[in-house]
């Protein structure tokens, strides 16, 4: 696929509803992930946010195999993750196992099936956002991901939302 092609299949934010000028997404989610999207026009917010470590993020991993309690320790120690080519610790994070299967939107990703062995769901909460760190950090105990949502940032979750529902809020996160 070249990139002229690919950059025609990719969605920007003014084709999934028509926001105000000088909105920015705060964070990002990558292609294949999915989940809350905060969208703003106030740089101070997203700055704070992203860069000041102070509020929590929280995702949804559909992991390949029955997670340990070991490998959940192992992320909430902190474990050594590559980032653009260096190793990097992360810093201490949440993380458990998720007993029953997450309420989420059906995916539009295509996910294996339980013919191909068993999955599993653990709720990972960072402060921190390095590239595509959560799925790192599965992969390095031992449990890649198959699916990842991202279900909360700060006090704003996904729960009564729909997909590519936009709800639009004044609050601010603490």
């Amino acid at each position: 696929m070249t990139n002229d092609r690919h950059q025609k299949n990719k969605k920007f934010l003014g084709d999934l509803h028509d926001f105000p000028d000088g909105c920015m997404a705060v964070g990002r989610l990558d292609e294949t992930s999915e989940g809350l999207l905060l969208i703003t026009t106030d740089g101070q917010l997203s700055s704070h946010i992203n860069k000041k470590g102070k509020v929590e993020k929280e995702y949804y991993a559909q992991v390949d195999g029955i997670i340990s309690d070991e490998a959940v320790q192992k992320m909430t120690s902190g474990i050594e993750i590559s980032i653009n080519g260096s190793l990097y610790q992360t810093k201490e994070c949440k993380a458990r196992i998720i007993e029953d299967i997450p309420d989420l939107p059906e995916t539009l990703q295509r996910i294996r099936d339980e013919r191909h062995g068993p999955t599993s769901w653990v709720s990972v909460t960072l402060k921190e956002g390095k590239f595509r760190q959560v799925r790192k950090m599965c992969a390095a105990v031992g449990f890649p991901v198959l699916r990842l949502a991202r279900v909360r940032i700060g006090d704003f979750t996904v729960k009564s939302l729909n997909y590519k529902t936009v709800k639009e809020v004044t609050n601010q996160l603490d």
